[in-house]
């Protein structure tokens, strides 16, 4: 029997019985548009989590403190103050580094027009709206100016902003922080941030800047014996991609050389280090939504095999009359599991449609207050195609088989 047949054959049987056989492909249906629909999830989150890490700049590092170990217990990373400004502007020489912006920060108490708000307070140079690709949307940045004058200028985030000024211009006002219980200090606002949104690295809109020098003199002065001033972060911009190891290299040496100690009292992370670690944790959510989701594929396979153990039941006489005409064990066999198969492609098709539909319809759906971002790629959809196939070949080669064995004299006599 040739395979078009055997494709004729099964939509003509599908036909007779519509309600049952849509039933049937419901399972397949539900299946296949929940993993497109979830999946489509997991890789939307994966690209709104890539596309926040890569908005932090380009091709960056990250140098942050050593450890402080204390009766041979150590402490968190970065509760050692072994990087000082110094150090920023030595790296700054190398070749391949195009930008530097140490900070240092803490959270404080902010009080203007008669509103409060607690944010961090970061405390940093002018380079560091081009190195870290966050420039400011009203006003000013701090300027070197600023920084060697030690002004008292602060540029708010927009959530600080909207926090404590609501729809009015900030710019040219006034906000008093206090840092640490610490008696506070006025500071002149000079500009207002563009917003950023929340990261791995927190929400970028929820803090203040201050000149680096202002907020060692006064807000909280952290000197080192001597008498360089502490950062928690030096934020470094290479040249290009490809020199990301060599500058690492170099940077390290020359800390090395420069902290005189030859276990490293300082780490070293680079943008990509953090892209793959959420590109690690993002897959594994998508893996497990998939997975999840593939469960329904699971039940609608064996609702196909209990459909079609009734079929084989249900046409036996016809079985016996094909076999009596001439049909081989191999023509009963494919025609059965044409007919699942068919059944579950048909549920594939309209449940690709339907998680397609799904996906656009999650996209910017508010969760915790977060937007969903739903990305629907062709490997997800053929993914989920595949496997309808094969979840129907599967659960449909046991009926077959069962109707292929079936005696035909047994058969011509069944009632």
């Amino acid at each position: 029997m040739k395979l078009l047949e055997s494709i004729r054959i099964a939509l003509r049987a599908l036909a007779a019985n519509k309600l049952r056989a849509l039933l049937t492909m419901l399972g397949i249906i539900i299946g296949v548009a929940a993993v497109i629909s979830l999946i489509s999830v997991g890789r939307g989150a994966q690209a709104a989590v890539t596309e926040r890490i890569q908005g932090l700049g380009t091709n960056l590092l990250f140098i942050r403190p050593g450890a402080v170990q204390q009766g041979g217990i150590r402490q968190a990373q970065g509760s050692a103050q072994t990087l000082t400004l110094d150090d920023a502007a030595a790296i700054a020489e190398l070749p391949s580094v195009v930008g530097v912006a140490p900070e240092i920060g803490g959270f404080a108490q902010l009080v203007a027009s008669g509103q409060n708000w607690n944010t961090r307070v970061t405390g940093t140079t002018e380079a560091y709206p081009d190195v870290r690709n966050f420039h400011v949307a009203s006003g000013e940045f701090i300027s070197r100016q600023h920084v060697e004058g030690r002004s008292r200028v602060v540029v708010l985030g927009s959530t600080v902003a909207q926090n404590l000024f609501g729809e009015l211009d900030p710019v040219g006002e006034t906000v008093r922080i206090s840092l640490s219980g610490r008696p506070g200090a006025t500071f002149r606002v000079i500009g207002v941030m563009e917003t950023k949104g929340g990261t791995g690295f927190g929400n970028q809109d929820d803090q203040v800047f201050v000149p680096l020098s202002t907020y060692h003199t006064s807000l909280a002065p952290a000197r080192t014996v001597r008498g360089s001033f502490v950062v928690s972060t030096i934020n470094v911009e290479v040249a290009d991609a490809s020199l990301m190891q060599e500058t690492i290299q170099e940077i390290a040496a020359l800390l090395r050389q420069r902290h005189r100690v030859a276990q490293d009292d300082f780490t070293i992370q680079s943008q990509e280090d953090f892209l793959q670690t959420a590109a690690q944790v993002t897959n594994i959510m998508t893996i497990l939504l998939g997975a999840i989701a593939g469960i329904s594929l699971v039940v609608g396979g064996i609702g196909i095999m209990n459909i079609m153990l009734v079929s084989v039941t249900e046409r036996t006489r016809e079985i016996g009359i094909r076999k009596a005409v001439g049909a081989k064990r191999r023509d009963i066999l494919l025609q059965f599991l044409v007919e699942a198969t068919v059944v579950s492609l048909l549920g594939g098709l309209v449940g690709m449609a339907l998680g397609m539909g799904l996906a656009r319809l999650l996209a910017g759906v508010e969760l915790n207050g977060q937007r969903l971002t739903t990305l629907v790629t062709p490997d997800a959809v053929v993914l989920a195609f595949t496997v309808s196939a094969a979840v129907g070949l599967f659960f449909g080669i046991y009926p077959a088989m069962r109707a292929a064995r079936l005696h035909p004299i047994e058969a011509l006599r069944y009632e």
